[in-house]
């Protein structure tokens, strides 16, 4: 059965531009337009195996990328410091030992 890997809607919005348009419209097709195979076989005129095998294809280089350069992996981590620094700024009593913490989080962000 040929699943769908969510992370792989994130990787396409990193990596989409590195792809052919052909590959990049069929996982855009795919992940974000939620179209099932035969449907983008019909719009795309090729055969319900051909786009099975281009979305393998375009997933195996979107997450070779991913690897090599690891943006998404980064992105997220930045995600996670900003929130855990703005938590921080939250608090009632910000002592100087959470404004050490938040500029640390933030360093860590770049």
């Amino acid at each position: 059965m040929f699943e769908k890997n969510l992370n792989i809607g994130l990787l396409l919005d990193f990596y989409g531009e590195l792809l052919t348009e052909r590959k990049k419209s069929a996982l855009d097709f795919y992940y974000n337009d939620d179209m099932s195979l035969s449907e983008i076989s019909a719009e795309m005129n090729i055969s319900r195996q051909g786009v099975r095998d281009m979305i393998k294809k375009a997933e195996d280089e979107l997450l070779f990328y991913e690897s090599k350069l690891g943006l998404s992996k980064k992105f997220g981590l930045a995600q996670a410091h900003a929130q855990k620094a703005l938590s921080l700024c939250k608090e009632e009593s910000v002592s100087q030992e959470i404004i050490n913490e938040i500029k640390l989080l933030l360093e860590n962000i770049g």
